[in-house]
């Protein structure tokens, strides 16, 4: 027992566990992303209808495949609605890729598991990133188990290569389904390093068994979506891979310098307190594609930096020239950075950091993710929760959101019954995937419901107030104005009008 709690390898992973739900659910849900996800996951348990995305039970939401829903609608039904729960998924993800950096760094290089393994719980990307709702960690979790038993095929001990291969399109089956294609982008990776390794390989990448496992587990969800939803396969393709990829419809730094912008900063600040081991490899680059081209048994010989290079080059610059251009794109990223900074340490004969000194860094990861639980933000929909019951005369069914930004973190914090809407004064041209506002105004206004609490910009109320009149309805503001937006409830007054007059 003394031995083992004197275990770096121990250590590691109660830092990281400390790391991933130390002060989960502290803060509320911040919209409008977490929001966003967690509202449909909600749906989804509420409904019982786990095929289709939806954000309220009239629209769907099409942006993203279902694997991240499923894993919050579950998350919350076992440990309850609250902010934890919903990010409990992100945070099990990020102990997933500690594991599998710690598994994939024993296979490249035997010694330098326990250096990749604490590069990677304790970057400063890596944690924070496991604090948030989005889709982007559960897909590095699925692509991480795709390259781990990748390289268990290539570099382990050669017992049931074809069954890691299987494994690794498992991994790519749940990717695609957490993200669509761009969850395939470590698969030419694996291709292109097979090719540049000497010999034929016995077992393929391309083998059937594990494409025919891909297609059963990845393809059913599309398969039923699409039948059920004509047009959304051209949505899927068009909107959401072609015009994210190749346009900048979506406004996410789409200028030629966007790269610079975003992605240098979340690599050199993202890595700390590892970013002088990266560099350091980084500045030998050059020396080693000069050893690489045309020497197949030196590619060989640097099996593991041949790969790790690969894994992380070839995927940022297909981030560079895409027009949509965010941080947590690259967090699958930060997995062959950890293993690049272990093995760099390991050829430089280092050895790990004094627990001093990790020990002060985690304190100030965890004064961070402190700091921004009580950071006031006008994203946080708790505050807005409270906003609304302060004000609301009764029980809230409905929050309704007038040509505002929906928070749709409200239907967490105001219980999973809360339905959250975002209206338009006018009827607008909307597509049918995704538009942008649910229904119009007077389509609203005609539903007659009860417990609906209306919410617009300041700003806009008289204007909001005149166009409700003007349908036989009066706008009664709730209480003082919060967050410069007016809450108001809504009375049907038309049959309070005095009647017609009778012919004499």
């Amino acid at each position: 027992m003394h031995n083992a709690l004197r275990s770096p390898s121990l250590w590691i992973a109660a830092m990281s566990v400390v790391l991933a739900l130390c002060f989960l659910g502290t803060r509320g849900i911040w919209d409008p992303d977490e929001g966003r996800y967690t509202n449909v996951a909600l749906n989804m348990l509420h409904s019982g209808d786990w095929l289709n995305p939806h954000r309220n039970h009239e629209v769907g939401h099409w942006t993203k495949p279902p694997l991240t829903y499923w894993a919050i609608a579950s998350s919350v039904a076992v440990f309850g609605a609250n902010p934890w729960a919903a990010r409990l998924p992100a945070a099990l993800s990020y102990l997933l890729c500690v594991w599998f950096a710690w598994r994939i760094a024993r296979r490249l290089s035997p010694g330098s598991e326990r250096a990749a393994a604490l590069a990677y719980s304790s970057m400063l990307f890596t944690v924070g990133a496991s604090q948030l709702i989005t889709t982007d960690y559960v897909l590095a979790a699925c692509e991480a188990l795709a390259m781990w038993a990748f390289v268990e095929a290539r570099f382990g001990t050669g017992r049931h290569p074809r069954r890691w291969i299987a494994l690794m399109w498992v991994g790519f089956a749940l990717a695609f389904v957490t993200k669509g294609p761009p969850g395939l982008i470590p698969l030419p990776v694996v291709l292109l390093f097979d090719s540049l390794m000497p010999g034929r390989r016995l077992h393929r990448t391309l083998q059937w068994s594990g494409i025919v496992l891909f297609v059963v587990l990845a393809l059913p969800w599309y398969l039923a979506v699409f039948h059920g939803n004509p047009g959304l396969f051209h949505y899927f393709i068009g909107d959401e891979v072609v015009n994210r990829v190749a346009t900048r419809e979506f406004g996410r730094h789409g200028e030629w310098y966007g790269w610079l912008e975003i992605y240098l900063p979340t690599v050199v600040l993202g890595t700390l307190p590892w970013t002088p081991a990266l560099w350091r490899w980084a500045r030998t680059i050059p020396t080693f594609a000069r050893r690489w081209r045309g020497d197949a048994g030196q590619r060989q010989a640097d099996a593991p930096w041949l790969l790790t290079a690969l894994w992380l080059l070839l995927p940022l610059v297909v981030f560079c020239l895409s027009r949509s251009r965010m941080p947590l794109y690259l967090l699958p990223l930060f997995l062959p950075m950890a293993c690049i900074v272990a093995l760099q340490w390991q050829r430089e004969g280092r050895s790990l950091p004094r627990w001093p000194w990790l020990l002060a860094w985690v304190a100030v990861l965890l004064s961070l993710k402190l700091a921004l639980a009580w950071w006031p933000t006008h994203k946080d929909a708790s505050a807005w929760a409270d906003a609304i019951r302060e004000r609301a005369p009764g029980d809230v069914h409905e929050v309704v959101f007038v040509e505002d930004m929906a928070r749709y973190g409200l239907h967490l914090h105001l219980g999973t019954g809360t339905e959250v809407e975002k209206i338009s004064l006018d009827a607008l041209p909307q597509p049918r995937f995704n538009p942008a506002y649910d229904e119009p105004l007077d389509v609203e206004l005609g539903e007659h419901e009860a417990g609906v609490v209306w919410v617009c910009k300041q700003a806009d109320w008289p204007v909001v107030q005149a166009r409700i009149a003007s349908y036989g309805y009066r706008a009664s503001l709730l209480g003082t104005p919060y967050q410069k937006r007016v809450m108001f409830q809504v009375e049907h007054v038309a049959d309070q009008r005095p009647p017609p007059a009778t012919a004499r």
